[in-house]
């Protein structure tokens, strides 16, 4: 099959490398894959990014040969365009910016002739790729992931144009669910996967403790209380790999902590590193915002339990899903006392080892990318 991948902005920038295998996978599998970033912010951070550039279609939002496009196609889109207005204000503002860039797509669409488009996000990428495949008359489906069912950007009326929406958590299902409101509709679970290592690290014996933390610098991460967990513990050190908002305030927070900002990194080199056994941890403190912003299951979890890395999180949204009992360290959300027990228990080797194995076995039987993406291609050809 040719099959469209509509992103936010993969393969430009830091973010959704989490979509990388799963894209690989499906080539993998012969099929061809194109990405149509719906902003392409910034360089290709990522090395498996680059092998992708060829068929990456990167278009601004707005330029004027896009605009030249939406004119041209007015009168046929305006009913969509109509349709996609009717939400609030901020809301319907997002879909209005990409319409234009929709109607150029509906054109390359037509020109690629490809048997299906899927859309990371089920906020303005998939209006994006909403608009484009009802033009071109292509089948199309979404995979909702967590912030953007909140968002509630016309889930129903995204919910009877998609041929599926795919939710990647029992919590994000739900959510869906009770967002659409359709009787008798349902979305598909089905995780987002990861590739299976051939090797995984050793865990080495010694009392220092080595912890990452992959993750943007975003108050749902709840970087803070990993921080304020080190306060007093001897032979640990952390390394913080991303970018984001909160990068100043908690460099101000981590002041005479042993405690290092990597800043964004290529999602081979964090592969390589969790298996070339660079981390003894990864901790992801994640919690619950005010504004109910919460986590789904985080990549850069399963990718850690994949590499046979111990890995200490919270019970914070969908995360229990994959840290099941035995694989992984959960604690209370916001609570940087039980982080700190979790990490000091840590110094015992046999538990790391234990944590490794039932963690290598956890992603094994839920989140392999290659099981997963032929589950997604038999759903793309009976579309």
């Amino acid at each position: 099959m040719k099959l469209v991948y509509v992103t936010s902005s993969l393969p430009h920038g830091p973010l959704e490398a989490f979509v990388l295998p799963e894209i690989a996978a499906l080539e993998r599998l012969g099929h061809e894959v194109w990405i149509v970033p719906m902003w392409p912010r910034g360089e290709l951070i990522h090395e498996d990014a680059e092998r992708h550039r060829e068929r990456t279609l990167s278009a601004p939002v707005v330029s004027p040969a896009i605009a030249a496009d939406a004119v041209r196609g007015l009168p046929r889109s305006l009913p969509l365009l109509t349709r996609t207005l009717r939400t609030k204000p901020r809301i319907a503002g997002k879909n209005l910016i990409v319409h234009p860039k929709a109607v150029w797509l509906a054109r390359r669409l037509q020109e690629l002739e490809p048997d299906h488009v899927h859309a990371h996000w089920a906020a303005a990428s998939a209006t994006l790729a909403m608009v484009a495949a009802e033009l071109a008359q292509v089948p199309w489906s979404i995979t909702a992931h967590r912030w953007d069912i909140r968002e509630a950007n016309l889930l129903r009326a995204k919910a009877q144009s998609a041929c599926f929406v795919r939710a990647i958590s029992e919590g994000g299902a739900r959510e869906l669910e009770r967002r659409v409101g359709l009787d008798g509709w349902h979305p598909v679970l089905l995780r987002m996967g990861v590739e299976l290592p051939e090797r995984t690290a050793s865990p080495p014996g010694g009392d220092e403790l080595r912890l990452v933390t992959p993750a943007s610098l975003l108050p749902v991460k709840g970087h803070r209380y990993l921080l304020d967990a080190l306060v007093g513990l001897d032979g640990v050190t952390l390394d913080l790999a991303g970018a984001g908002p909160l990068r100043e305030e908690l460099e101000q927070r981590a002041l005479g902590l042993p405690v290092r900002f990597l800043g964004p990194i290529s999602h081979p080199e964090l592969l390589a590193g969790l298996v070339d056994g660079r981390w003894d941890a990864v901790a992801l403190p994640s919690a619950p915002t005010p504004e109910g912003d919460q986590e789904g299951v985080p990549v850069s979890l399963i990718e850690a339990m994949a590499a046979g890395v111990p890995v200490v999180s919270t019970e914070s949204g969908s995360i229990p899903e994959l840290v099941t009992e035995g694989s992984g360290l959960l604690v209370p959300p916001a609570d940087a006392g039980a982080l700190k027990a979790a990490i000091e228990s840590l110094r015992d080797l046999e538990l790391r080892r234990r944590l490794s194995s039932a963690g290598r076995e956890r992603v094994e039987q839920e989140f392999d990318v290659d099981r997963i993406a032929a589950e997604l291609a038999e759903r793309f050809a009976a579309c």
